[in-house]
């Protein structure tokens, strides 16, 4: 009788020492290396994953956690789509100066008229 191997199916963009991790742990990490067009996409799915995840964080380490995996995604989809730090940051400078920032947290509640 054959034993059938226990798998979970994940389908997700995950960090790159993940496959060294998994295999430490004495299982196989089944990975593809993405093409450029199909990682933007994986790279935007993630951050709503890692947004989620910040939402339903418990604890201010686990928001720190959290943040950190958002910032590292940010910075993946930054690269991918073309552009330079410095790029984010002067459109960030723009929309800060033309829109404002949320420092003064600000909640619309409505818009009569």
């Amino acid at each position: 009788m054959l034993s059938q191997a226990r798998r979970t199916v994940y389908g997700k963009l995950v960090r790159d020492r993940i496959p060294d991790i998994v295999e430490a742990n004495g299982k196989v990490a089944v990975v593809r290396v993405l093409d450029d067009i199909d990682v933007v996409p994986a790279l935007i799915a993630k951050l709503g994953e890692e947004a989620e995840e910040l939402r339903t964080a418990a604890s201010h380490g686990d928001r720190l956690g959290e943040l950190a995996d958002l910032r590292e995604v940010l910075l993946a989809l930054t690269i991918a789509l073309g552009f330079s730090d410095e790029e984010v940051d002067d459109a960030a400078a723009k929309k800060r100066a033309t829109r404002g920032s949320f420092d003064l947290r600000l909640w619309l509640q409505e818009v009569q008229g």
